[in-house]
């Protein structure tokens, strides 16, 4: 069992066996953390509003933030591109919350090059090798003779936990020459105006500006992100405190219907269910 499958698999385990309630306060839901998730939860956002009259308020402040948040009961639902971490977990029962994963997409890590890069692909092995310093030009791995530009994300980036996790390995630190930027939304301007850079973002954010490199030869698209074929392949979470029920029920659940998962695919992620 690949971990892809093992993720999806313990966040629906985790979900059966969590005790206790998430119910929002009043007529409003509070969402806060990943900027990958954030198109999601601002899509709907407006459906919900426009469909039950319930005001929802979308912050993005990274996964790690929307722990926090969440760990103090400053939102209802914490967005979050990445699973919980044991010490969040730890934190949130210290407090009496009693988070739960609900996992509402799935998504894959696009590693983006310039539209004018002549490389299509490269294998996790050589992004590794440029993201820990080895590999430093283009021409090492059959691109142009120019020293090769790494882009990352900031350390409470859900995305940057993942691509750790799935490219780099627990031992490998990424190079301190990377450079950080701050959302999947930055990581693209900077790749799209920058004809060496090499980032990573979320499949969502995907489009003509930057072109997504197929990876150990397989490109990221609905087919294989969903199989787990791709081999950066995730699921996306939003976390509530305790099983979810009423309006943040309603709201968790729309990944379920018809409306929600058409939403989730014209934002560019790929549904679950």
């Amino acid at each position: 069992m690949n971990m892809f499958r093992k993720i999806v698999f313990g966040a629906a385990l985790m979900g059966l066996m969590a005790a206790g309630d998430a119910s929002a306060a009043g007529n409003k839901l509070v969402l806060d953390g990943s900027t990958t998730v954030g198109p999601i939860a601002k899509a709907f956002a407006a459906y919900f509003k426009k469909s039950t009259g319930v005001d929802v308020t979308v912050s993005e402040s990274g996964s790690g933030n929307g722990a926090k948040s969440l760990i103090n009961k400053s939102c209802d639902i914490a967005d979050m591109s990445r699973p919980m971490k044991d010490n969040e977990v730890a934190a949130a029962r210290s407090k009496g919350v009693n988070p739960v994963e609900n996992v509402i997409a799935l998504d894959g890590i696009a590693v983006v090059v310039h539209p004018g890069n002549r490389v299509n692909g490269l294998t996790r092995k050589q992004i590794r090798d440029i993201y820990s310093g080895q590999v430093t030009n283009w021409s090492q791995v059959g691109g142009p003779n120019a020293p090769i530009v790494m882009i990352q994300r900031e350390s409470n980036s859900g995305t940057q936990d993942s691509f750790k996790e799935l490219v780099m390995g627990k031992e490998l630190p990424i190079s301190k020459r990377a450079e950080t930027q701050a959302s999947n939304g930055a990581v693209k301007s900077r790749v799209a105006t920058t004809p060496t850079a090499i980032g990573f973002i979320g499949h969502g954010f995907v489009d003509g500006s930057v072109k997504a490199l197929d990876v150990d030869g397989v490109e990221a698209n609905v087919q294989t992100i969903k199989s787990g074929k791709y081999p950066i392949s995730r699921p996306l979470f939003m976390y509530t405190n305790g099983q979810p029920t009423g309006t943040v029920k309603q709201f968790i659940d729309l990944p379920k219907t018809p409306e929600g998962q058409k939403i989730i695919s014209e934002v560019g992620f790929v549904n679950r269910y």
